[in-house]
């Protein structure tokens, strides 16, 4: 079974970075895309940015255009990375990978986001 391991969460000041990771334990050629979502408690996951994995294509949420880059990690084929900069205190939330492999959905545990301001 495919499973999605996110790393890199914690505590930022606003204004400040952090990197998440995702890691697939899948070929790369099962893998269509990959993307982050978030989720903050009472409130309905939103989708932060895309990435195609053919054409390398990204794609992002108009809240973090600009701020956020997310990418194929350089060493790891089945990993990517989001970037995140000039973090804001509405950036905390529970960060979750999904990916699309095999034309299956996917989805990853989490990795929690805090920015204090």
């Amino acid at each position: 079974q495919v499973q999605l391991v996110e790393s890199g969460g914690g505590l930022a000041q606003a204004g400040g970075s952090l990197r998440l990771s995702c890691a697939a334990s899948s070929t790369t050629s099962d893998i269509a895309s990959m993307a982050w979502y978030r989720q903050t408690p009472g409130k309905e996951r939103e989708w932060v940015a895309t990435i195609i994995f053919r054409s390398g294509t990204t794609v992002y949420a108009d809240s973090v255009k600009g701020r956020f880059t997310i990418s194929r990690d350089s060493a790891e084929n089945t990993m990517i990375n989001l970037q995140m900069t000039s973090l804001k205190f509405e950036d905390t939330a529970d960060y979750i990978c999904k990916a699309i492999i095999s034309g299956r959905t996917v989805w990853g545990q989490g990795t929690q986001v805090t920015v204090s301001s």
